[in-house]
């Protein structure tokens, strides 16, 4: 038997599994006794009456246990003689395109201008202590890109591209915290993240594909042709390097992440149709810490001194 309960509970009383369990069986009509497991599916915090409360969804199940879930990876095949696909960029799309195509049988080669998640950290410390900024691994350019060094957050309203929940699964696969699964708001958190995109890139050249860094873009190798009624096909047949080296293939994914402006010009300059997308602007508003205290808790929490103290 299995039931979904929704529980609002106190922060206390959702951090003790034995209150979530007790509290889980009051709502479904189960008998304690009776419960063998209590799986949290969702969890958000509630700050916006006198007190707060973090509300629950989870799923109860009686004189059963939960259906276990295999990992994603263990449907995945080596690649490495199968047909190739170049991908430009080696952040989230370009990463989550590679394991995509390893899903599909296809070998990806990813190429990054910047360099591995490890070293890239000294070219950032050169940032923050000397002003030294290589053009080519800072905080946009480098494995795993712009979002690397931040908190990883993960939220977005968009369900139309895909699986959200297997995103989050494979980030649960390389190393991030489970809690990614059933938080509202959820975020990998800056200490683990690198680590996380690092496990991916491991996982790629594992099951055969290849992740190259110092590899920057400049030209594409396309051929053209023109056919019977006067129209010219385009097709690419693979990418040239900065070091003037050619890699080779017979599709290309650009994942690139929107601080490559080198690669937008170069899709111009070939007559390659480029879309420009939306963006939202986050604007910061700051209160007195009285305001926000009476606005979210009803009460006054925090005063600052007096001139006098």
């Amino acid at each position: 038997m299995h039931v979904r309960v929704d529980l609002a509970l106190t922060p206390s009383q959702a951090a003790d599994p034995v209150s979530v369990r007790e509290h889980a069986a009051m709502e479904s009509g189960i008998a304690l006794d009776d419960i063998s497991s209590v799986v949290v599916a969702r969890r958000s915090i509630d700050a916006r009456a006198r007190y707060t409360v973090v509300r629950l969804v989870a799923d109860v199940y009686a004189n059963e246990e939960p259906p276990a879930q295999r990992p994603l990876l263990e449907d995945y095949q080596d690649v490495s003689a199968a047909s190739e696909c170049i991908i430009v960029g080696a952040g989230p799309a370009g990463y989550f395109a590679a394991l995509e195509l390893i899903e599909a049988g296809i070998k990806p080669i990813v190429l990054e201008r910047g360099k591995d998640a490890r070293t890239r950290r000294k070219d950032l410390r050169a940032i923050q202590q000397f002003g030294i900024v290589d053009p080519h691994s800072n905080y946009c350019f480098g494995e795993g890109g712009a979002g690397t060094y931040s908190d990883g957050k993960l939220y977005t309203r968009s369900h139309k591209r895909g699986s959200i929940e297997k995103v989050l699964r494979l980030l649960v696969e390389h190393g991030a915290s489970s809690d990614i699964l059933v938080d509202a708001h959820p975020h990998i958190g800056s200490n683990k993240l690198w680590a996380v995109v690092r496990n991916i890139r491991e996982t790629i050249i594992r099951f055969g594909g290849e992740v190259r860094f110092d590899s920057h873009v400049v030209d594409f190798i396309l051929s053209r042709k023109s056919t019977p009624d006067s129209h010219t096909t385009c097709n690419i047949e693979g990418v040239v390097l900065a070091d003037g080296s050619e890699v080779r293939a017979q599709h290309v994914i650009l994942a690139t992440g929107h601080s490559a402006r080198d690669i937008f010009r170069l899709c111009v300059r070939h007559g390659i149709e480029i879309h420009a997308k939306p963006f939202a602007l986050g604007v910061r508003i700051e209160h007195p810490q009285a305001l926000v205290d009476d606005v979210q808790y009803g009460c006054l929490l925090y005063t600052s001194p007096s001139p006098r103290d």
